[in-house]
């Protein structure tokens, strides 16, 4: 079981962005909780933070050719604009979980629409660092689900 855990814009500045929203623990934080929660399920894990919806686009494409069963995506703004990651998404075919950090559908009206989100198996939210750790243990049990019925 391989995941490629991608994350957009800002995450890099969690920590000190909005901790009312997004809590104290930096994202050296989130990444190594990340990496607790896949050991602990026996996974294989890449985790990439990027602040660009290109390098985004090129990540998901370049996951068919790195062997990736899944990815959990925290688009991050360009969850609300991105067409282009939507796209990504659908032309791989590799199941993606959404993930976010805050309860996007309690704040601005704006981050209740997700493309990104229209491409993905699942979506997790509102938990902090536990939206990724549903998010990744969800996958992995999507993709074993898939290939038994296979």
């Amino acid at each position: 079981m391989k995941i490629l855990i991608l994350n957009g814009p800002n995450l890099n500045l969690l920590g000190r962005r909005e901790p009312d929203i997004y809590g104290h623990r930096d994202y050296a934080a989130l990444t190594a909780y990340i990496g607790e929660t896949c050991r602990r399920i026996g996974a294989e894990y890449e985790v990439f933070q990027t602040n660009h919806e290109g390098v985004l686009v090129d990540m998901i494409q370049g996951a068919l050719e790195t062997g990736v069963d899944a990815i959990v995506l925290n688009p991050a703004a360009y969850t609300h604009t991105s067409i282009a990651i939507a796209d990504a998404l659908r032309a791989v075919e590799i199941p993606t979980a959404e993930v976010h950090l805050s309860d996007v559908d309690a704040r601005e009206p704006y981050r209740r629409i997700s493309y990104a989100g229209e491409a993905c198996v699942a979506t997790f939210k509102g938990k902090g660092f536990e939206s990724y750790g549903e998010a990744i243990c969800y996958m992995a049990e999507y993709v074993r689900n898939s290939k038994d019925a296979h």
